[in-house]
This record gives C-alpha cells, sequence and structure tokens, in this order.
C-alpha cells in the first residue's frame, strides 16, 4: 500500500529536476538549430563525411534522404479509402499458475471510409505451450522471446488481414503501432537474427506485391537518430572515433555532449507547422542489413496533435504515391481518433487482456486439466496465499 504523505514529500524535488531538465532541453534546441543551419548550406559534404566515419560513431546515426532543412505539406488522403490495423497483447507465462504457457493476443481492425463496406473489428488469440515455444534457441530470456513472438504474430496478421480485405475500390494502408525496427535483435546472435525476421519480410512482401503500403506510427517517440547527425558535426576531431578520443563517453561529458539525450522529436516540434511533414531519413540500425528492400525510412509528421515519427520500407517511401497515402491516412486517422489514429486504437482495444480475462484463462485451462485426469492441479503455495491475502 502506498503512504501518499511520504509521497508528498519527495515531489517537490521531482518538480525540481524537471523544471532544470526543460531549461537544458532549451540549450540543446538553440544548438541543434544553430548547427542545422550550418549543415543546411554544407550537406553534401557532411554526408560524404558522415558516410566515412560512421563505423567509428558509437552512437546510430540516421542518413537524410532529402534536404535537411525542408519540410513537405501532406495532401489528404482519397475520401474512399481503407486502414488496416494490429496490435497485440498477452498473458505471459508464470511457474506460480497451474501451467507453464503463454497467450498471445492479436487485435485486428480493418475501417472502410465512402466505400459503405462495414467495418472489421476481431481479436486473433493463440496459446503456446510446446517447448520449443517456451524455450527458444535464440539466446533472449523469456519476455524478449514472448515480445518477438507478439511482433511477428501482429505483422504476419496485418498481412493477412490486409490481403483479404484491403484489396478494396479505393487504395489502402496498413497501419503497427510502434517501429518497424526490431531493435531487440541486434543483441540475438547473427545466426539467428535472419531466422527470426524471415516471416515479417515474408508478410512485408506480400503487402508491396499488393501495393498496401504498411508504416509504423510511433507516438511520442524518444529516438535521436535524426539529431544524432547533428550531433556528430560537433566532434572536434578531423577523425571522429569515439573509443579512441573520447573512451567511448558519448554522454553529456563529451565534446558532443550538448546534444546528448535530445530527441528529434523535440526539434521538429519546433520547426513543422500542421500538416507538414519532415525530409525523409534512413536508418542505420545494423539489423536492417537483413531487412533488403525494407529497409527503414522515417520522417516527422506534425498531426496537429503531435509530431509523430513515421516508419516505412524503402518501398513505401521512396515511392512517392504511397508514401502519400500512408501520410494523408495517418492525418486522417489522428483526426478521426481525437489525437491518435483511431484504426490503432480499436486494435488495441480488441487486443488488451485485462485482469478478468486472465483469471478466466487459467480457469478455463485447470478445467481442461482436470477434465483429462490430471492430479494436483493447482497453484503454487505463494500464489494461493497471495490470492487469499486480508490486505
Amino acid at each position: 500500500m502506498l503512504d501518499f504523505l511520504k509521497i508528498s514529500r519527495q515531489m517537490r524535488g521531482v518538480s525540481r529536476q524537471l523544471t532544470e531538465e526543460a531549461r537544458s532541453a532549451r540549450r540543446r534546441l538553440d544548438e541543434a538549430h544553430r548547427i542545422l543551419g550550418w549543415v543546411k548550406e554544407n550537406q553534401q559534404a557532411v554526408l560524404e563525411r558522415t558516410a566515412q566515419v560512421r563505423s567509428k560513431v558509437t552512437f546510430l546515426v540516421a542518413e537524410p534522404v532529402e534536404p535537411i532543412d525542408r519540410t513537405y505539406t501532406v495532401a489528404a488522403i482519397d475520401p474512399a479509402h481503407s486502414v488496416i490495423a494490429t496490435d497485440g497483447s498477452q498473458i505471459t507465462p508464470s511457474h506460480h499458475e497451474i501451467a507453464y504457457c503463454y497467450l498471445i493476443n492479436v487485435g485486428k481492425v480493418c475501417l472502410h471510409y465512402g466505400t459503405g463496406k462495414r467495418p472489421l473489428l476481431d481479436s486473433q488469440p493463440e496459446v503456446f505451450y510446446k517447448e520449443e515455444d517456451l524455450f527458444g534457441p535464440w539466446g533472449l530470456d523469456m519476455e524478449e522471446c514472448l515480445a518477438i513472438r507478439r511482433s511477428r504474430a501482429e505483422t504476419e496478421v496485418l498481412a493477412d488481414l490486409a490481403v483479404e480485405h484491403g484489396v478494396a475500390p479505393g487504395p489502402s494502408v496498413a497501419l503497427v503501432d510502434g517501429s518497424l525496427i526490431h531493435w531487440q535483435l541486434e543483441q540475438v546472435s547473427a545466426k539467428y537474427q535472419k531466422v527470426i525476421l524471415e516471416p515479417v519480410i515474408a508478410a512485408w512482401e506480400r503487402l508491396r506485391e499488393h501495393r498496401i503500403p504498411v508504416a509504423g506510427y510511433i507516438s511520442s517517440s524518444r529516438a535521436g537518430d535524426g539529431n544524432n547527425f547533428l550531433r556528430l558535426q560537433l566532434c572536434p576531431h578531423p577523425e571522429p572515433d569515439c573509443d579512441r578520443h573520447c573512451s567511448g563517453n558519448t554522454g553529456r561529458g563529451a565534446p558532443c555532449g550538448s546534444l546528448h539525450s535530445l530527441s528529434d522529436r523535440r526539434l521538429w516540434e519546433t520547426i513543422l507547422q500542421p500538416g507538414e511533414r519532415s525530409g525523409l531519413w534512413a536508418s542505420t540500425s545494423r539489423i536492417l542489413e537483413h531487412y533488403g528492400p525494407h529497409r527503414v525510412y522515417f520522417c516527422y509528421l506534425h498531426t496537429r496533435a503531435e509530431v509523430a515519427r513515421i516508419e516505412m520500407p524503402g518501398w513505401v517511401a521512396l515511392d512517392d504515391e504511397l508514401r502519400e497515402r500512408v501520410l494523408g491516412a495517418c492525418l486522417s486517422q489522428v483526426e478521426k481518433g481525437f489525437g491518435y489514429p483511431v484504426a490503432l486504437a480499436e486494435a488495441h482495444n480488441q487486443a488488451v487482456v485485462r485482469g478478468g480475462d486472465r483469471a478466466r484463462f487459467f480457469t478455463m485451462l485447470e478445467d481442461e486439466l482436470v477434465r483429462a485426469g490430471l492430479k494436483d492441479v493447482r497453484v503454487s503455495r505463494k500464489e494461493a496465499r497471495k490470492r487469499g491475502s486480508i490486505a
């Protein structure tokens, strides 16, 4: 039980810290604008130098594909269009439950506008209980394995849904909540990275064949790989090498530290007008070596409610029609959803597993085990005591 009297005494410290961080953020923004003004006059030379030294920099530096200072007005999407979205949730495994298994639930949404077709709102649950599902060979803990399986399930269901329902009289767009870049796989052995990604790449390939663009919508993004391109220009050494010159210190104490921790979103909030996007950037994450034509590009979009990061595979980002369709759909979805894409919000609502759902799931499992004749079907003593606590 929380003692709010004790917590209240600590709140003043929190407010002081946040006030100081706001002042620091303002200084970092001023510095970013200064460097941006210099880079836009020398962008080609800066690009060439960055390409030469990127491998010696210990922070991720994105590559601008369009003029770094340009903004672009996004055209409205055709009134007759479809938006397909998925989102996932799960019941995590626990050794204290009656059986060690887990469930992934994928929310599925198809919203058709101006076509007269009925919307689809549904979910697709799957229970995992086999040894190969519970103890994967990837060298990751259970929580990380579960996150990978959920992400793959969301993408595969999205492709199935889009191919089945998205080819309609009017353009279609497929959306997911979050990044298209599987950052966690950078910690996985190289021999498993490609294997894990194969179902995801195959699903995106199906979407490409049907010309249904896919994008990841990231709200309140904390990514800073775009600003890191500016940050690199602060290095005082002719040949940047973080390990040699700074002993790997790329924090606030480094020469480039004045832009440390400044997110791209904070910068673009001061530049973009409602309905505008930034130029395109290419991510340089190492995991993208396995993505082929699906290498991820991104831009920042002022949706009027927020500045969101929109990630797209290369075949979407570099195709004018598909890119504008995605961005126009995002603007329309945020407007309809009062600040957040309505299709993604509904997909989340279809996917979410509440406390009562979890209890019913394990009750159903218990009934099935008893019916099968298994003996001593019960939770651990610890779990039983927690459920019966008088607190």
